[in-house]
């Protein structure tokens, strides 16, 4: 479908950092899309490029302290429904990546869309590349937590340094750790 707009997220599950959403709507062709995570830090960042020329996109940014204060879903639908209010004068047709619609009925929803359409694939590296490049941005104002290095997941070290210096502001406080003895 030409005028599909693709939305995907990037950063639901990690313990620091934005959760970010994109919505895409290609205006041409884009030779090597794909889900971002099968991709290369090297082709997410060239292709970024690419689909901001080629492409109506919007992205939406909810901060860790959002998440903990309203809920991952509450943070997810509200950015969903901003892409669909900002892109609607060129689709109608939407298209989420994953198994639930988050009760908005012009949503439509498929599991491994990103894989499949070219317009969720372009969503997926604009939602990773852009949390990416803010995990490694704030980088600098947290040195103890390396987030250059994971991007704010719990890896090993990610949850060492939590162990010792804590949570910062930028962490999602509400995300219990297993591996810390939170329940």
């Amino acid at each position: 479908m030409k005028n599909l707009c693709g939305i995907d997220e990037a950063g639901r599950g990690p313990l620091a950092g934005p959760m970010v959403v994109a919505g895409v709507i290609l205006l041409e062709d884009i030779v090597g899309l794909n889900d971002s995570k099968v991709l290369s830090e090297k082709k997410r960042e060239k292709l970024f490029d690419e689909i901001i020329e080629k492409s109506k996109y919007h992205i939406v940014f909810s901060s860790a302290k959002e998440i903990d204060e309203k809920g991952i879903s509450y943070c997810l639908k509200n950015s969903i429904l901003e892409i669909m209010e900002n892109l609607k004068e060129f689709t109608s047709a939407f298209l989420m990546d994953g198994n639930t619609n988050f009760g908005i009925q012009t949503l439509q929803k498929e599991i491994k869309a990103d894989a499949k359409y070219a317009q969720v694939s372009a969503a997926s590296i604009l939602a990773k590349v852009s949390r990416d490049r803010f995990m490694d941005e704030i980088s600098s104002q947290y040195p103890k937590y390396d987030f250059h290095k994971h991007k704010g997941y719990g890896t090993k070290a990610h949850i060492e340094a939590i162990e010792k210096f804590g949570r910062s502001d930028i962490h999602r406080h509400t995300f219990k750790l297993k591996a810390l003895g939170e329940t």
